[in-house]
């Protein structure tokens, strides 16, 4: 069979910048931070205050009869984002397309919830055991699971666990089953709910956290801010989407991943170089066709310099007309899911023709020095934009998108 064309057909994600498709596009596209302090973790025995949570969030509005008890939150985001994706394609769910449907997630940590409840039951509550569904609810594939049941998909489901990167490596694998023909639709994306004081204190212990708000590229970052949420979207083949005369929001056109076999916390410039320049052979773009990249821009000393240096190694003279953004800078890194948040991010900006920009920006930084759209978000047709991932371990994972036909 022939490499197909895949379409994205629909969009779902709940996250600091709003419950909804909806909500989060009207943050994006104004450039309004969803970073605050945090409420649900009493943060008084940390170095840091802030982060980027899903506020106003009721899990019984989604999950009646207290069926959330069987759910870890980011199970639950999970589920939210793709029954929203679900309902924007417009896909009627035929028997023969449930069992050719693919769901391919992204999760670094998993139920950090439900574990951190069972180590209070040992260990300061002294009860001896802990709950029953603990297992259930922690492990990493439990979003992919739930949103099998819950859609009555039963075509190839997995998780991709790839820290940072879990996201976009699982985007692209959804991206390659629909184009060699493996599925005939899939949903795929990445969910992270890691607001616990462990995990916040096994962050702290990094060092990389900003006390006060995240300004990826510029001189006076600090660090990155933690954030949470999910995102899914629709794929399937472009001709499919045509034949029921579907709304088509972008393409999937090319998919990168590469090892930088170096370092467990330190990128270099190689890996992640290599990993655009895959996704862009797969496309068939030449350098000159993006006109947008969505930044793993962390607002951290380690990335932003390093993947300054990959993207003008990747497109040369071009690199001075790219417009570049981290919208990490609003909705917070939400490690496995940020791929997720991003490629909605990124396919929205193609869609409408708004550009989102890298918020808190103060500084201009001679290492970093590209068109970060700065604070404010830009009016810009682009034909075709990437998105990046670069995780600790030295895993990188690029994202190739092309705008739909208007």
């Amino acid at each position: 069979m022939p490499p197909r064309r895949v379409a994205i057909t629909g969009l779902g994600i709940i996250c600091p910048l709003g419950l909804n498709l909806a909500e989060t596009w009207d943050a994006l596209r104004a450039g309004r931070p969803g970073i605050g302090p945090i409420q649900s973790v009493d943060c008084s025995s940390l170095r840091f205050r802030n982060g980027a949570e899903v506020r106003s969030y009721d899990p019984a509005a989604h999950f009646p009869e207290g069926r959330d008890a069987y759910m870890d939150r980011f199970a639950q985001f999970s589920v939210v984002a793709a029954r929203e994706a679900m309902r924007h394609s417009g896909i009627e769910l035929t028997p023969a397309l449930r069992e050719r449907a693919a769901i391919i997630c992204g999760s670094a940590v998993g139920g950090q919830s439900a574990i951190e409840k069972g180590f209070e039951d040992l260990y300061v509550a002294g009860r001896g055991r802990v709950h029953p569904l603990t297992i259930p609810k922690t492990m990493s594939n439990a979003g992919a699971s739930h949103i099998s049941m819950d859609l009555g998909l039963s075509g190839p489901t997995y998780t991709v666990s790839t820290a940072c990167s879990s996201a976009n490596h699982a985007i692209g694998q959804a991206f390659r089953l629909v184009r060699w023909g493996e599925a005939d639709m899939a949903i795929t994306g990445g969910s992270e709910a890691l607001f616990t004081i462990g995990m916040l204190k096994a962050w702290e212990a990094m060092r990389v956290i900003s006390p006060d708000t995240c300004r990826p590229f510029s001189k006076d970052r600090r660090g990155m801010i933690l954030g949470e949420g999910g995102a899914m979207i629709v794929l399937e083949p472009w001709e499919a989407a045509q034949a029921r005369g579907a709304a088509i929001y972008g393409e999937i056109c090319g998919f990168g991943m590469t090892s930088d076999a170096s370092h467990l916390t330190q990128p270099t410039v190689a890996g992640p170089a290599r990993a655009m320049s895959a996704a862009l052979r797969e496309a068939g773009l030449a350098a000159e066709a993006i006109g947008y990249i969505n930044a793993h821009g962390t607002g951290t000393s380690g990335n932003d310099p390093i993947e300054t240096s990959a993207i003008r190694e990747v497109f040369g003279a071009h690199a001075n007309r790219l417009a570049v953004s981290s919208t990490k800078s609003l909705h917070g890194h939400a490690l496995g899911a940020a791929g997720a948040l991003e490629a909605v991010a990124t396919v929205l900006a193609l869609y409408h023709g708004i550009l989102p920009p890298t918020a808190n920006y103060t500084q201009p930084d001679p290492e970093c020095d590209l068109d970060y759209i700065p604070n404010q978000p830009r009016a810009a047709r682009v034909e075709a934009a990437l998105s990046n991932s670069f995780a600790f371990g030295g895993l990188n994972a690029v994202v190739a998108f092309r705008a739909a036909p208007r």
